[in-house]
């Protein structure tokens, strides 16, 4: 039996003897002192009006219609990398006030709490929860609090949770005041595709919303943001909002910037849809020796796998035919170079390919970078190649600790070889091609983690390619990240995609084509390359690498990015119709596999 209060025959005789003593005048009678009423501060704490009065770290919140507790609406959130995924609101409160916290959450690791209240900030939390779980705390304000942030948040790699019903009850303050528009708003780097903004900020804000054309387009809780996807040399307008719990101020005064003109001599002279093979020119394996005359016509782009280093430290890149003892039908340096000018004549575009999962390139020093442009520059004056293909692998790039921001490096191995890929371009000009064939664990993975991270004991080769492909984008002609000898890597949807299906390329190509945050913070976007300088990296057969992909599968992949159809549960953030091509590894292994792999692209792109 739950009892509410005192028997209502006690609190009768209590009535009757304090009226006896007021009427006899032994009790003086007392006014209530005066006292704020409790009533709920929480703003849209039920979701129903989406993130109205929100904001949520690294874009991690979304009000969502299932599930619920109440209502039509609930949050849903979800960490990646470095982001617990905390959605915050800042409310009025009275000093030396006392307030419950409330909240109905669903998920593993929720977190409930308050933070700033003058006194001992409170937390509470669940471990797991597999149906809707209420948490409640109390605190008590400071002498001087007059508003505190209340929170919800995740755990760093578990899913997203869910919250929804959160009151903050107890006396109300003054009214939170909406913030004035921000000042100063400027341009920094300007790309062919981004454009790099920052401005002063707005007291009381928490958030920002950036506006391009009148249409607003990203959300970023700091002063700075990286606007991508845009075209090379247009004119844009920019402005941004400051916004709190009270709501969103006027806009601030509108920066003009134009983009940059399109990088890559418009594709390096490609055409529009390119295949790209590495060809086994210094080594032999399981597929056999293909003398450079015998390479199809299907082939666009031919790299010659691979220049690698005298030292892995060197800076000193060699590149020689495979020995006769080890490939029987190796042709001569001259027919090898007279089979390079034939292709060239052709329209086929042929690259020495730097590295492979053998050769280690570590540029260290400025004496190995210059010595890398030297030697390098010799391959391609030697064989009269069009180009460099960078294929680091292993160990040859890593973050150092505090390294944390991939548009201002200072790695001496990632400075050094954009530095040095930056003079070869110069030295050979606009006709000359650079591709880059990164692996997903260098480049996607950077949407979770970055280098080390922020707290350290991470694999400082996380991401490492990122500021590598962010400063040379407007040499850049090629990317095409291996899609394969991966493992799950989360994509923009911030689900897990795993290597073998259309899922996969779907899901790894949209990233590049739509920019992401990098480690989860959204005032460090990479910004989106441009449809023609992205390719899909595949192996060419099961023997070639792990996650070989059916024809049927890659036709879907392809319908998906360039028609929007065939896209199955993954829904990209655009449509792409020049998208450029595919790669594979290798052209040795499609013929050992009796073409299979590049029939395929010639009956898609009707080659």
């Amino acid at each position: 039996m739950e009892r509410t209060g005192p028997p209502a025959r006690f609190t009768g005789v209590v009535a009757a003897f304090a009226a006896a003593l007021l009427a006899a005048g032994g009790l003086t009678a007392l006014a209530p002192s005066a006292a704020a009423a409790d009533t709920d501060l929480a703003r849209n704490g039920g979701f129903e009006s989406g993130l109205e009065g929100w904001s949520c770290t690294g874009s991690s919140g979304a009000a969502v219609s299932t599930p619920v507790h109440n209502g039509t609406s609930a949050l849903k959130a979800t960490p990646a990398g470095a982001d617990n995924a905390k959605c915050s609101q800042q409310v009025a409160v009275q000093p030396d006030s006392t307030y419950t916290l409330s909240a109905w959450v669903q998920g593993s690791y929720v977190y409930l709490g308050a933070e700033g209240t003058g006194t001992t900030d409170v937390s509470t939390w669940t471990q797991s929860s597999a149906d809707w779980k209420q948490l409640t705390t109390t605190f008590r304000t400071g002498p001087s609090t007059t508003k505190v942030t209340v929170y919800t948040h995740g755990w760093f790699g578990t899913p997203a949770y869910y919250a929804d019903d959160l009151t903050l009850v107890g006396p109300g303050g003054a009214p939170v005041e909406l913030p004035a528009a921000p000042t100063g708003l400027r341009t920094g780097t300007v790309t062919a595709s981004s454009v790099d903004l920052s401005w002063t900020g707005s007291s009381g804000a928490t958030g920002y919303n950036v506006y391009r054309g009148g249409t607003k387009v990203l959300s970023a809780t700091g002063t700075s943001a990286t606007v991508s996807g845009l075209i090379a040399s247009t004119a844009y307008g920019f402005q941004v909002t400051a916004t709190n719990s009270a709501g969103e101020s006027a806009r601030s005064a509108t920066v003009q910037a134009t983009t940059a003109a399109g990088g890559g001599s418009g594709g390096g002279g490609l055409p529009a849809h390119a295949l790209v093979g590495y060809l086994h020119s210094s080594f032999a394996n399981g597929s056999g020796y293909t003398r450079m005359a015998d390479v199809p016509d299907s082939w666009d782009v031919i790299d010659l796998a691979f220049g690698e280093p005298t030292s892995v430290t060197s800076g000193d890149i060699r590149f020689s035919l495979c020995p006769v003892t080890e490939c029987p039908n190796v042709e001569s340096e001259a027919e090898f170079k007279a089979a390079i000018k034939a292709k060239q004549a052709a329209g086929k575009k042929v690259l020495i390919s730097i590295g492979g999962q053998n050769g280690q390139v570590q540029l260290a020093t400025t004496a190995a970078r210059d010595m890398f442009v030297s030697s390098v520059g010799k391959i391609i004056d030697e064989y009269g190649l069009d180009g460099l293909d960078i294929d680091f692998e292993g160990h040859s790039l890593s973050l150092n600790t505090g390294d944390t921001d991939f548009r201002n490096p200072t790695t001496p191995v990632v400075v050094n070889l954009i530095s040095a890929v930056k003079s070869l371009k110069a030295k050979y000009g606009d006709k000359f091609v650079l591709t880059m064939a990164p692996e997903t664990f260098f480049v996607q993975l950077g949407y979770q983690y970055y280098g080390s991270g922020p707290w350290g004991g991470q694999d400082p080769r996380a991401s490492a390619y990122l500021p590598v492909i962010h400063a040379l984008r407007d040499e850049l002609t090629l990317l095409h990240v291996q899609d394969y000898n991966s493992g799950s890597i989360m994509g923009l949807d911030n689900q897990y995609h795993s290597m073998g299906g259309a899922d996969f390329h779907i899901a790894m190509t949209d990233m590049l084509l739509t920019g992401f945050p990098v480690a989860g913070d959204q005032t460090k976007v990479f910004p989106a390359l441009r449809p023609d300088q992205v390719a899909i990296g595949l192996p060419a057969s099961t023997q070639a690498g792990n996650g070989h992909t059916s024809p049927a599968e890659v036709t879907k992949a392809l319908n998906c990015l360039t028609k929007k159809t065939d896209c199955g549960s993954y829904t990209t953030h655009g449509t792409w119709p020049a998208l450029r091509g595919l790669m594979t590894w290798s052209i040795n292994w499609d013929r050992f596999n009796n073409g299979e792999f590049s029939k395929n692209f010639d009956a898609y792109f009707g080659g």
